[in-house]
């Protein structure tokens, strides 16, 4: 077989072992013209990296670069174009593989499900969009492993093979400068569903239109959470099928969108085992994820706060709800065009427990003008390009027993790598205070 690897970063290189394994003939194809690839193997780099990809078997693509842009350069390739994901449900030896999507909360809710189902005793491999390409654990499954897939709209673009139990959580606008439009976007996220069978399961957040319509794809079971029958709150317990799961003070993550999350796993994991024991030790154990409201420390008074993964306006009113605290704020990063009302009205009902908030980053003037379109004039703009020098900015509006968040809002991309980096940074700036 004759394969074009088209990007080559952590995706593709486990892609690479694997197709390797298989025997194919390899061709690495990268934008970067100075890219570093193993000894011997063939490449096609820098600007030409996606012409006449016609003359190969197959083209696979690492999840970040759009099918549509090999299309347009190679029409009619359609059909030779793969995936990670496509390649990895083709051959898996399990069918207890469990598919997870939303705009956020698919790494903390695929996490809860990897968790409550290993203290039910299974064996679990997560994987996709939360670092680690099932193909690094393919060849440890068997018929009774449980595999978890964190599944973002890159990645479910032109999947043609759905798992036969996915879960949409909540969907609101994004990437909408990768996808040309929201249609795009909702009929991505749908793929995961698409391709079920009748006996198949779709889980959905039954207070998200788009959750539900995305379901409605599926012509499998469809069963709502945070609505019966799947996992509810009610009497300040989590409830399901008539069932007290534990009580909502004991739960650890922190933030009313994290009950969501749990009753989306858990809802889940009724349909494989009702050990309630497995799923109340994880919910009141299990605290989060890295840069996912992430606490970094107390310093002289005041709590530091990591939430660097809260990319949309969205996220941003989530760590504004889940922190009670009078609270500075820092928002901002790079402004693709999202609308930004609901923050800025968000920021006037939490008025009373902000401190200031600080905006960085290019959207700067148009978060800004959102803010006086609305009469929230608490805000300053930060134009600092240093996290130390934002941070201490911060510390100058903070008072004894105040939170510091992080929770920017908006991608990292104008004045960071990535949200890592991001996070990292600021969680150095904290520590060495």
């Amino acid at each position: 077989m004759n394969i074009a690897l088209v990007g080559y970063e952590l995706e593709g290189r486990a892609a690479y072992i694997y197709w390797s394994n298989l025997g194919a003939q390899i061709t690495i194809c990268d934008a970067a013209a100075d890219k570093q690839v193993p000894d011997g193997v063939d490449t096609q780099l820098g600007d030409d990296y996606l012409q006449n990809l016609d003359r190969f078997d197959v083209v696979w693509r690492t999840a970040g670069i759009n099918p549509q842009k090999i299309i347009d350069a190679n029409p009619g390739i359609e059909d030779k174009i793969t995936t990670t994901m496509n390649e990895f449900l083709r051959v898996c030896p399990t069918k207890h593989v469990i598919g997870v999507t939303g705009t956020k909360g698919k790494g903390t809710t695929s996490t809860l499900i990897t968790k409550m189902l290993e203290a039910d005793g299974k064996q679990v491999f997560l994987g996709g969009n939360i670092g680690v390409s099932p193909f690094e654990f393919l060849p440890k499954l068997n018929n009774d492993s449980f595999v978890i897939l964190e599944l973002s709209s890159f990645q479910l673009a032109d999947l043609n093979i759905s798992p036969p139990m996915a879960v949409c959580l909540m969907v609101v606008p994004e990437h909408l400068n990768w996808h040309n439009d929201m249609d795009e976007y909702i009929i991505a996220k749908a793929n995961i569903f698409k391709y079920q069978k009748q006996q198949d399961t779709a889980v959905y957040f039954a207070q998200n239109d788009l959750s539900k319509k995305i379901a409605g794809y599926s012509p499998g079971n469809k069963i709502p959470y945070f609505a019966q029958p799947g996992a509810f709150i009610e009497d300040h317990m989590v409830q399901i099928a008539g069932q007290s799961i534990c009580d909502i003070d004991d739960i650890q993550l922190l933030g009313k969108h994290n009950w969501e999350n749990i009753c989306a796993a858990i809802t889940v994991l009724w349909q494989i085992t009702q050990n309630i024991e497995a799923l109340r030790s994880v919910i009141t154990t299990f605290s989060g994820l890295p840069h996912r409201l992430e606490v970094v420390r107390d310093a002289l008074g005041i709590k530091y706060y990591n939430d660097s993964f809260a990319s949309t306006p969205d996220s941003a009113i989530a760590a504004m709800d889940a922190i009670t605290a009078s609270k500075v704020m820092i928002l901002g990063g790079f402004d693709r065009n999202l609308p930004l009302e609901h923050l800025a009205k968000a920021a006037v009902n939490h008025n009373e427990d902000i401190r200031k908030i600080i905006i960085i980053g290019n959207c700067a003037p148009r978060l800004a003008e959102e803010f006086e379109k609305v009469g929230f004039s608490n805000y300053f703009v930060d134009e600092s390009k240093s996290m130390h020098e934002i941070v201490a900015s911060a510390n100058t509006f903070a008072h004894n027993a105040d939170a510091v968040v992080l929770s920017p809002g908006f991608p990292s991309f104008d004045m960071f790598k990535n949200f890592e980096d991001r996070g990292n940074q600021f969680k150095d700036a904290v520590n060495s205070l």
